[in-house]
């Protein structure tokens, strides 16, 4: 079961790639031509502007329309497939390593007690309730203010994410803001944009005027969309990196990677515009605070902070025989492992020694190790191996 599980997840991760790269690089497109249109002289008066491209040893010609031409080829190009299979595929992959490992990546019973059941419709749930949200707001009067959406998706984000920190593991929240924001973006190409321009192709084909607000809330969503994409880039991938997941404060960590991408992608959005560096220039250091914050906040220990904890090797020998071998065993005696996780056992002290600087951040910085604590190594036994560690 193990073995296939394996297989189904790189294949589905390898899907998941490639869908988001056609996704997000027709979405950083699409934004960049849309900027890059220009009013020429001469032009019909249905064209919002045009842009002149040049790739591949090709140059190209792209018109926009102020709403739609009057008439429409049949050979259409639709962009959503992208925007589906990435979620398809990244809700597969949550359903794989979170769902069906709940107790050991999703669950931290030290912070909330469920089963893996509880958990799972809580997450599904949780996606369901955020896209809710999300979507009032912009129908509200808020959604007619940029500024005012901008900090209301914002604070509702942070939201989400205090409460997932709360409620599951810190790898298991960080993932589901990155799964939240996902399924954010996904509906909006699902639920919205592509609605909308349906819409718009069934007036053309019925001879009418198509309503050109349905054109502007397709392009607001689609702004939304370009702007979130680096922040649940990082979140998508935050698993690798316990110093952020498993964060105490890790809700304020995910409040600076969001200013920190919408900083970096409006300065590029704004370039790519044409707009002066000196009116742009603001958001880097904006970005820059965010970043150290980011650092601060996540930096390692020092070893002032063991320098009151006393241990010897029989009492470290304890703590990794009742915490870390049933995993990191040559034959792991855990359910979910057939072989010690990134190959790596630790059933002696020269082990130890050997992988030093990756316990200290797997284990003592954070409490990503043990998977959901599952043994309940206490707050005291990762400050003594943390001692022992820094001495050697």
């Amino acid at each position: 079961m193990t073995f296939a599980i394996d297989w189904l997840n790189i294949l589905f991760r390898w899907a998941h790639m490639i869908a988001g790269i056609g996704w997000i690089g027709a979405s950083f497109y699409f934004i960049a031509l849309d900027l890059s249109l220009r009013a020429r002289k001469g032009q019909a008066s249905e064209l919002h502007g045009s842009a002149w491209l040049v790739h591949g040893g090709g140059f190209y010609n792209v018109e926009k329309y102020v709403s739609a031409p009057s008439d429409l080829p049949p050979d259409l190009v639709w962009y959503k497939w992208e925007a589906y299979l990435t979620w398809v595929t990244g809700f597969a992959l949550l359903v794989l390593q979170y769902y069906i490992n709940a107790s050991s990546y999703l669950i931290d019973t030290s912070k909330f007690p469920l089963t893996p059941g509880e958990a799972s419709v809580l997450s599904m749930a949780s996606l369901l309730l955020g896209w809710i949200m999300y979507d009032l707001i912009c129908k509200s009067p808020i959604g007619k203010n940029t500024t005012l959406l901008a900090i209301a998706t914002f604070g509702m984000i942070v939201g989400f994410s205090y409460m997932f920190g709360q409620i599951f593991s810190g790898r298991g929240a960080f993932i589901h803001v990155g799964a939240l924001v996902g399924t954010i973006m996904a509906v909006n190409v699902f639920g919205v944009i592509i609605p909308n321009q349906k819409k718009i192709v069934a007036s053309l084909l019925r001879g009418e005027k198509p309503d050109i607000r349905l054109g502007q809330v397709s392009k607001q969503r689609s702004i939304h969309n370009n702007y979130l994409t680096l922040p649940v880039l990082l979140m998508m991938v935050s698993n690798h990196y316990p110093m952020l997941t498993q964060h105490h404060q890790g809700w304020l960590l995910v409040a600076f990677i969001l200013v920190l991408g919408a900083m970096g992608r409006h300065f590029l959005n704004r370039h790519e515009a044409g707009d002066s560096f000196g009116k742009i220039a603001w958001t880097l250091p904006v970005a820059a605070v965010a970043l150290a914050a980011c650092i601060y906040l996540t930096r390692p220990m020092g070893p002032e902070e063991f320098v009151d904890v006393i241990v010897d090797d029989v009492q470290v020998t304890q703590i990794i025989s009742k915490h870390c071998s049933m995993c990191h065993a040559k034959n792991p005696s855990h359910e979910n492992f057939d072989a010690p996780p990134k190959e790596v056992t630790l059933e002696d002290l020269g082990a130890l020694r050997k992988h030093a600087a990756l316990i200290m951040k797997q284990s003592v910085e954070t409490d990503a190790m043990p998977l959901g604590n599952e043994t309940g190594m206490s707050t005291h036994e990762r400050l003594m191996l943390g001692a022992w560690l820094s001495r050697q």
